[in-house]
């Protein structure tokens, strides 16, 4: 052992001591091919100087260490010939030739790298002129303004440009001047306004007072108007005690409630409430709704057109499923597509989320995910996060997935808008439907762990599938509107047919014990005396066939699909004798995807972005599933609490063929 331990240390040079562990020995070092960088970035090409990489999204800094300026290598990198050379905005691959001048590593990667698309002559024009073309934008859309109130102020409504006019000139001037020039005025308010009044309030009586304004907002709200038509204030008092009963069965089953964070739970029920009497109570809320929903509606022209195209101007105009509805699908989820390769729709999602993770205390990952749900849908905006999932705690993936759960996405919307559906209450039940899932999973499943993104709203890049430019991203929409589509069709054919063979089944079954008539024995009838409490908590109208009915489309709308559930309420001849307060709450009731399918593309999005976690996304898959359906049933029981013009919401079913 002695002369093993003495070879070991024995040296060829005097001195000089070598290392006893053979595993470290320099020469024993293996050497590989350069999988991650470009070869000549080897400590061997730049004098032993290591090349850095840059982070990966404009959120994330980078990990380049401060520059020497004494450093050789920065005087080098700094050749007079190579001024406009970047290495760092060229992304590497880039290497120092013998004679000083720096040449394009074709082989850097492993691949040779593919020019920027979008570095032509019009981007570099925009570059240098941006101020310039900013003002001639502004000055167009003001003059337009102006135009369009002088022309129709009499006979058109004159919010609606004017709002869109605002939106543009803030985005217009807040490229170029800081965003703080608001926002520090606001804190200043806010710290010398709120904070004070706030802290005023010993610390353990905080919850207990916000507590009581929340129950004080909603009670003078949902109280003080008038009664109109079947909105008695005694059918508003159901739905307030139905609310009072969903909170109080997820407090009572909550994992853990003395973790239960009340200020999440607060804030979420009242957010929704704020937001359904915006859109119900208030002339300037239905318009706005109003507009976003003609512009869903105007989409089905333009999907229309284009089938037209294809076939026949006649055929286009049939109201059958595969010709009204499955084009409009496609055609919008190519146009989300090209939204979100403009970095537009990231925008939208980046405020809703800011002001989510500000005001309810969640984390920035489940703030990104709660406010996508509604714009790109359940798998979708799971993958925004992707970076995270793997360290996501059990309470975040509980959100993550009741949030897909409790809303339904913009790519179905215009289905149900074609279909005939109330398009101001399927918008409107999307935007509350998102702090309800919050409010909702929070109490159900309180956060116990420390969160990786509790301080920050990151919505990391997606190189990997990022498109080349706007025709490739159109045109990867199109294609994933087609997957879409075709899921959607063959999913209801499967569901149907199964729904009608096991009704066949009961029907046969019943009639031997005299189950049969006016009322077959079918999945529909179990269902629906099943749901007939969560009918009556919604504040559906007091009548038995009502009640029923309503409980039969919350029912099937679990077990099949929300589709099969809208399907029914607009062609089934029973539903066509529903009362407006009953229509209107079966469709904030009916809005979302919370049903055993959607189980099952939860459980697989999550599974094949972390494997890792398929254990726990199925563990928490079925508590997710009833979050998110007692969520939407929230939206519901809040708009039979403050609607007070249901004919206004109310569209008659239309006979599809």
């Amino acid at each position: 052992m002695a002369d093993v331990s003495r070879e070991h240390n024995s040296s060829p040079m005097p001195g000089v001591v070598r290392n006893p562990d053979p595993a470290l020995d320099v020469a024993h070092e293996h050497h590989h091919n350069h999988l991650h960088h470009g070869a000549h970035s080897h400590p061997e090409h730049l004098d032993e100087k290591v090349t850095y990489t840059k982070g990966t999204t404009a959120n994330e800094p980078g990990v380049i260490p401060p520059q020497d300026p004494n450093d050789d290598m920065l005087h080098r990198l700094g050749h007079p010939e190579r001024k406009d050379v970047d290495i760092e905005k060229a992304g590497g691959g880039y290497y120092e030739t013998e004679h000083g001048s720096l040449e394009k590593d074709s082989n850097a990667n492993g691949i040779a790298e593919e020019a920027d698309p979008k570095r032509h002559k019009v981007s570099g024009f925009y570059r240098r002129y941006r101020l310039y073309v900013h003002i001639v934008i502004g000055m167009f859309f003001t003059g337009w303004w102006i135009a369009s109130v002088v022309e129709h102020r009499h006979d058109k409504n004159w919010v609606i440009p004017f709002l869109l006019w605002l939106a543009i000139m803030l985005r217009l001037i807040f490229l170029h001047v800081p965003i703080t020039i608001i926002s520090r005025p606001m804190h200043f308010v806010w710290n010398h306004t709120a904070t004070p009044i706030v802290q005023m309030i010993p610390e353990k009586m905080r919850t207990y007072v916000g507590a009581a304004v929340a129950v004080a907002a909603i009670l003078v709200g949902s109280f003080a108007s008038k009664e109109s038509a079947d909105n008695t204030r005694t059918n508003r008092a159901v739905s307030l005690f139905g609310l009072a009963v969903f909170l109080f069965c997820f407090w009572a089953t909550s994992r853990n409630r003395k973790k239960i964070v009340w200020h999440t739970v607060i804030v979420g029920m009242l957010t929704q409430f704020i937001i359904a009497l915006f859109v119900l109570r208030t002339q300037a809320g239905y318009d706005i709704f109003n507009f976003i929903s003609t512009l869903a509606r105007e989409l089905l022209g333009f999907a229309r057109d284009g089938v037209s195209f294809l076939t026949t101007p006649n055929i286009a105009a049939q109201t059958y499923f595969f010709f009204s509805v499955i084009p409009a699908i496609i055609f919008f989820v190519a146009f989300v597509q090209l939204l979100y390769y403009w970095g537009v729709l990231q925008w939208f999602i980046g405020k809703f989320a800011v002001f989510f993770f500000w005001s309810m205390r969640v984390s920035g990952a489940e703030a990104v995910v709660a406010a996508a749900s509604p714009f790109i849908g359940q798998g979708e905006s799971a993958m925004l996060i992707r970076p995270f999932v793997a360290h996501l705690t059990q309470a975040e993936l509980h959100q993550v997935m009741t949030s897909g759960f409790a809303t339904i996405a913009g790519s179905v919307l215009v289905a149900y808008i074609g279909m005939g559906i109330n398009p101001q209450a399927l918008i409107s039940s999307c935007v509350m439907s998102i702090p309800a899932s919050l409010a909702i999973s929070k109490l159900r499943y309180p956060e116990e762990e420390e969160t990786l993104t509790a301080g920050r709203v990151v919505i990391p890049d997606d190189e990997e599938h990022k498109a080349a430019n706007s025709l490739h991203a159109f045109a990867n929409g199109a294609w994933l509107g087609l997957k879409i589509a075709g899921m959607i069709i063959t999913t209801l054919l499967c569901i149907i047919a199964l729904l009608n063979l096991v009704d066949g089944l009961l029907t046969w079954w019943g009639r031997y014990i005299n189950l049969d008539g006016e009322y077959d024995l079918t999945l529909e009838l179990i269902l629906g005396y099943v749901c007939y409490p969560i009918a009556f908590l919604l504040g559906v109208p007091r009548n038995s066939r009502e009640l029923l009915l309503v409980g039969r489309l919350i029912g099937v709308k679990v077990i099949a699909n929300e589709f099969v559930a809208f399907s029914n309420l607009q062609t089934l001849p029973e539903y066509a004798t529903l009362s407006p307060r009953a229509r209107l709450i079966a469709t904030y009731a009916v809005c979302g995807f919370g049903n055993i399918g959607s189980l099952g593309t939860q459980i697989g999005v999550l599974s094949q972005i972390s494997p890792g976690r398929s254990g726990d996304v199925s563990r928490l898959a079925v508590s997710a599933l009833i979050s998110g359906v007692i969520s939407t049933l929230t939206s519901a029981s809040i708009a039979g609490l403050v609607v007070t013009d249901q004919a206004q919401f109310f569209s008659p079913p239309t006979t599809s063929s």
